[in-house]
């Protein structure tokens, strides 16, 4: 075993340079080796419409905030981390509280769990529980426009407008059907320089040609991650070649793209801000003592809630949460395809995506494929609609009867027993074992962690339920340990929201509290 410290492997990180300009912002990234050599990369975000001025100190905060996100996956690797930009006090604590928790998270998942990235002996980093992870000393500094004064907005926005982070997936997707619905929804597809981009190609051209609202910002945040995977000694070199369903060592990184949607939603005065994340994405855990949130922090609602708490306190007084947390992954589907098939058709649930003739294809081999057509065919839908041909559902299928998926325990064991019952998968010791009947999966669940009306806030309950219900086979509520049916009443949705009942003092995300 190596001590947590040995993985302090360069001086300084430095996130500077910051430059504004009407349609793009940039921003320096340099490591300071402890030999003293350094090395630079530019990360930038660019727009097609004007949303930026360099002469407004908000503006200049909010592109400093854009800027430093991606170097909150590094606080175990320096001994300095250093922002140069224009921040406040709650700007402030919200990176240094990010960093910290975020540096928890990389330990466990990342260090303390199998990675294929890494080289020995880093694959065998010492467990310890501390008090701090981070090992970075944060400063703030502001050499470039120490002569602006930013001053709190207080800003009311419009609750009836909904920016929504969007990609090629169900969830996105979904999101974009109910809010067409029931508000004005605005998409944006944050263009990324990887092949992350071939995903979302297919819904961004359908939304580019129907929705008006549609914006695609570009930004190179998967080029500065794999420069800076490449800086640390632990990772292997060739780690762009290894196949494996995680990045290197990074877990902030839906914030990344979120803060490319602010500036959309501050230029709009949009109310709502949604990431489509269903029920199985808020889990908490812990490994030797050490508290996590199984690397998925940022796709939570502790994550939601603590954001809009930030955006209280900035004085934004807009809202981030997900209209999906009370749903399955089978339901999203299911609703999905039944009430917006146009929508289903462009969905691209595949990371090895392809294109032909102008479309993006997914590969129909991999584990998240072959669970997309596992579902489909559970729900008697056709999987060519969105791309598998009949030769990958066949294959996709026969793969189930082998392997299992991704999905939690009760999620896959239905999933599986609806198979069988259909009459769709081989009868093997893989799918018998695999095959539990769970009927909550096909219901709208609720609970005090992962899944509480509490958490949306109260304009969007009676519409967004209205469109639920109809697809779900009832609503079931956790206790003692067991799932209870019940009908959700007038009384349900007129929960306080949990700012109505918390007010905005703390900027952070406290679970505990949360689930007082």
């Amino acid at each position: 075993m190596i001590p947590l410290r040995s993985l302090v492997v360069h001086k300084s990180l430095i996130v500077h340079q910051l430059v504004l300009e009407p349609k793009r912002v940039r921003a320096a990234y340099t490591v300071v080796r402890k030999d003293g050599t350094e090395s630079t990369k530019e990360l930038m975000y660019s727009y097609g419409a004007v949303f930026f001025n360099a002469q407004d100190p908000a503006d200049i905060n909010l592109g400093s905030m854009m800027v430093a996100q991606i170097a909150l996956n590094y606080g175990l690797f320096f001994e300095e981390i250093r922002f140069d930009g224009l921040f406040d006090e709650t700007d402030r604590r919200f990176l240094l509280y990010m960093m910290e928790n975020t540096s928890r998270e990389i330990l466990v998942n990342k260090f303390l769990m199998e990675n294929p990235f890494l080289k020995p002996p880093y694959d065998q980093v010492e467990a310890v529980k501390m008090k701090r992870y981070t090992a970075a000393k944060v400063r703030f500094v502001n050499t470039l426009f120490a002569g602006h004064a930013l001053q709190k907005s207080a800003t009311e926005p419009d609750m009836g407008q909904y920016a929504i982070l969007s990609s090629g997936g169900k969830d996105s997707l979904l999101t974009y059907g109910i809010i067409k619905e029931i508000g004005v929804p605005h998409p944006v597809f944050i263009n990324e320089s990887g092949r992350h981009w071939f995903t979302a190609v297919n819904a961004h051209g359908h939304f580019r040609s129907t929705e008006p609202n549609t914006v695609k910002p570009w930004c190179n945040s998967d080029r500065i991650f794999n420069w800076m995977a490449r800086q640390m000694p632990f990772i292997k070199e060739h780690f762009q070649q290894l196949r494996a369903d995680s990045y290197p060592i990074r877990l902030w990184t839906v914030a990344v793209f979120l803060f490319g949607v602010l500036p959309v939603v501050r230029k709009r005065n949009l109310g709502n801000i949604l990431i489509g994340n269903e029920y199985d994405t808020t889990v908490r855990g812990n490994h030797g003592g050490i508290s996590h949130y199984h690397g998925l922090y940022d796709q939570s609602k502790y994550f939601d809630n603590a954001l809009t708490r930030y955006y209280h306190k900035k004085g934004w007084n807009c809202s981030q949460y997900s209209v999906l947390r009370s749903l399955s992954e089978l339901l999203i589907l299911k609703i999905l395809v039944k009430r917006y098939p146009e929508l289903q058709e462009h969905q691209v649930s595949c990371h090895a995506a392809h294109e032909h003739h102008g479309r993006m294809l997914p590969c129909g081999n991999c584990e998240k494929c072959r669970r997309i057509i596992g579902m489909l065919k559970a729900l008697d839908e056709d999987p060519e609609r969105c791309g598998y041909t009949a030769g990958q559902t066949q294959k996709g299928l026969q793969a189930l009867a082998q392997q299992g998926i991704k999905q939690l325990g009760t999620d896959a064991g239905h999933l599986y027993h609806l198979l069988l019952a259909k009459q769709l998968l081989e009868v093997n010791h893989h799918t018998r074992q695999q095959a539990r009947p769970h009927p909550e999966i096909e219901k709208l669940r609720f609970d005090r962690e992962r899944s509480r009306v509490a958490d949306l806030p109260r304009h969007v309950r009676e519409p967004l339920f209205a469109i639920l219900e109809k697809y779900g086979k009832g609503s079931v509520r956790y206790s003692d340990r067991k799932w209870h049916t019940f009908t959700l009443g007038k009384h349900d949705l007129e929960v306080p929201y949990f700012l109505d009942e918390r007010g905005t003092e703390n900027v952070m995300d406290d679970s505990a509290k949360d689930e007082a």
